[in-house]
C-alpha cells in the first residue's frame, strides 16, 4: 500500500525537471537554506526549493543593476506569474520551471501564496530606497521579506495534529523570520552600505553615534559601534527566543530543518557579538563542520525538547 501511495505522489517528468532546476538554484545561491532543507523528506524539500527559487528571482531583480522603473516593471511581471500560479493557470509544460514547481507545490501543500506578494512589496521598498526611522518601521520591511517566508514555509511544514498552541504557529514563524533577517542585516552592514542601503533604524544609529554610516572597515570616529551591535544582537536573541516556540509544534524532520537553519544564524549572531567589527571587515560565516554540528543537533531534537520544557515552565 505504501508503495502505491508513494507512486501517486511522484511528480510527472516535466514537474520533476522543474523541481530539479529549483533545487539547483537553491544549492548554488543559498548554502545555509540548502543545508537546512536537506533534512526534509523529498516532497517538502522540493516545495521549499520552489519557494526559494521564486524568492531568489524577486531578490535578484531588487539587487540588480536595472533602472528603478525597469525593476518595478520586472517585479510586477513576477507578481503576474504568481497570480497565474494562484489561479491554477500554469500548465506542466510551461516554459518557466519556477512557476511549474511553485504551482505543483501549491497544489500539494496549503501554502499562503499571499506571502510572496508581501515579499515583492518588501523588495519594492528597497527599490524605492526606503529607510527606517524606528524598529517598528524596520519590522514592516522584515515581515515582508522574511516573516512572510516563515509563514510560507509553515504552509509546507504543517503542524503536528493536536499540537498545543498551534493557532499561534504563524506568529512564531513570522517572528523567527524577523530574527533571521535582523541577523542578516548585522552580517551585511558593510556590503549594504556599499550598495547605498542602510537598514538599521536611524534612531539606533544616532543613539550610538553611527549616523555617518559604514563606508570603511573601521567604525566612524567617536562611534560606539560595538554598543550598537550588542544592542541589535539582544533584540535578535529575543526574537529567536519567541520564534523558537514554533519547534515543538512541528514534526521531527520539519523541526530539525527549522532548528538547523535558525541554529546557523544564532551561531552567526554569537560570532558577531564576540567581534562586532568583523562585519565591517568582511562577511561573517560558519565553517562546514559547524553547520554539520548544528544540523545533527537539530535532527536529534535537542533544541525542540529544550524549547518544549521552557514552554511548559512558562504556563500558569
Amino acid at each position: 500500500m505504501s508503495a502505491i501511495v508513494e507512486a501517486q505522489h511522484q511528480p510527472s517528468a516535466p514537474v520533476q525537471a522543474a523541481y530539479s532546476y529549483c533545487e539547483a538554484v537553491t544549492g548554488q545561491q543559498a548554502r545555509n537554506f540548502a543545508y537546512g532543507i536537506r533534512l526534509l523528506p523529498a516532497e517538502k524539500r522540493q516545495a521549499m526549493s520552489a519557494l526559494y527559487a521564486f524568492s531568489r528571482r524577486v531578490d535578484d531583480i531588487g539587487d540588480g543593476t536595472l533602472a528603478t522603473e525597469d525593476k518595478r516593471e520586472r517585479l510586477e511581471a513576477t507578481r503576474d506569474v504568481l497570480d497565474r500560479v494562484r489561479k491554477g493557470l500554469v500548465e506542466e509544460d510551461d516554459t518557466d520551471p519556477v512557476a511549474v514547481a511553485l504551482a505543483d507545490s501549491a497544489r500539494r501543500f496549503p501554502i499562503p501564496l499571499d506571502g510572496l506578494d508581501e515579499l515583492i512589496d518588501g523588495v519594492l521598498m528597497d527599490v524605492r530606497g526606503a529607510t527606517y526611522e524606528t524598529w517598528d518601521d524596520l519590522k514592516v520591511y522584515c515581515r515582508c521579506v522574511a516573516g512572510a517566508i516563515g509563514r510560507l514555509s509553515l504552509g509546507v511544514f504543517g503542524t503536528q495534529p493536536g499540537a498545543q498552541g498551534a493557532d499561534r504557529a504563524p506568529e512564531y514563524a513570522d517572528t523567527l523570520g524577523l530574527a533571521l533577517q535582523l541577523t542578516n542585516i548585522l552580517r551585511d552592514v558593510r556590503e549594504d552600505a556599499g550598495n547605498g542601503r542602510t537598514y538599521l533604524p536611524s534612531d539606533d544609529l544616532a543613539k550610538f553615534g553611527c549616523s555617518d554610516g559604514f563606508g570603511s572597515d573601521t567604525p566612524p570616529p567617536g562611534a560606539d559601534f560595538a554598543g550598537l551591535v550588542h544592542f541589535e544582537v539582544r533584540r535578535a536573541r529575543a526574537l529567536f527566543a519567541e520564534g523558537y516556540r514554533l519547534l515543538p509544534m512541528l514534526d521531527r524532520r520539519s523541526g530539525a530543518c527549522v532548528a538547523a537553519m535558525a541554529g546557523i544564524y544564532r551561531r552567526l549572531l554569537d560570532r558577531i557579538e564576540r567581534d562586532p567589527e568583523a562585519v565591517l571587515r568582511g562577511r561573517v560565516s560558519l565553517p562546514g563542520r559547524e553547520k554539520a554540528y548544528v544540523a545533527v543537533r537539530g535532527l536529534s531534537g535537542l533544541d525542540t525538547r529544550n524549547i518544549a520544557r521552557r514552554t511548559v515552565r512558562r504556563r500558569p
